[in-house]
């Protein structure tokens, strides 16, 4: 897929989609930026996956912390070709008059703001390169409203604006940005999905969720020109052609 050599940042990669992206991403043959809030695990991941990863801890709700962590990738690597903004939070679940506001702000400011200042520190560095590849991780939250999830929903709606509007302004710059939609995935954040008991996915059997494997081999064929298709849009991984197209039909 090309991806020898590449410098590939991922927010949110102590766990979940974000380890499974970045470990990945290095057996691909990139080197890659570890970016998390918790930098104990970010480090202990780059130090199983060896000298070519970087592990910065990064809160990406403080653009300061995300732009210190960009300089911080480029002081290292030289370039940033690839970045995935995957951090997020499911966010205050239950009904919007019984929603607690700085938990319902803290998840704008990590699911939305955080997809905003991810590209407001990236986007001039590949520009100055003369192009890159920025993914939001989406979700089916962007699109369908689902009642107790006006936090989550509203940020990932705001995030898929985001990703819209960016590639209006950059595509012709040479940036592709687009956004992966991987359906339910077997993470924590499922857990607290069903322990909220909040909606029908809190009903799901943990075995109806997709491994973590997967959107993390989905962002390896978006990386590549088989996805242009999809500038500016959710790749979404419930869709069978995608699968198909990805290779894990």
């Amino acid at each position: 897929m090309g991806l020898q050599g590449q410098v590939i940042a991922v927010t949110g990669a102590n766990r979940g989609i974000g380890e499974a992206a970045v470990r990945a991403f290095a057996a691909a043959g990139a080197r890659v930026a570890l970016l998390a809030r918790d930098g104990a695990a970010a480090e202990r991941i780059a130090g199983e996956i060896g000298p070519e990863a970087l592990a910065v801890t990064c809160d990406v709700a403080d653009a300061g912390q995300v732009a210190a962590a960009v300089t911080q990738i480029v002081d290292r690597f030289g370039r940033l070709d690839v970045f995935v903004a995957n951090a997020g939070v499911i966010g205050p679940m239950g009904p919007l008059e019984e929603a607690d506001i700085s938990a319902w702000s803290a998840t704008i400011d990590i699911n939305l703001k955080g997809v905003f200042h991810c590209l407001h520190a990236a986007a001039p560095q590949m520009l100055a390169q003369g192009g890159g590849t920025f993914i939001t991780i989406s979700s089916g939250a962007a699109h369908n409203a689902l009642g107790g999830w006006s936090a989550y929903c509203a940020s990932k709606a705001g995030a898929y604006m985001l990703t819209r509007t960016a590639d209006a302004e950059f595509r012709a710059r040479g940036l592709r940005v687009m956004g992966l939609s991987p359906g339910t995935v077997a993470t924590d954040m499922q857990r607290a999905i069903k322990a909220s008991g909040v909606g029908p996915v809190a009903r799901l059997d943990w075995s109806d969720h997709i491994p973590p494997d997967w959107p993390a081999k989905a962002l390896i064929w978006m990386c590549g020109p088989e996805a242009d298709g999809y500038l500016g849009q959710d790749v979404s991984l419930r869709e069978p052609a995608i699968r198909h197209a990805v290779g894990l039909a």
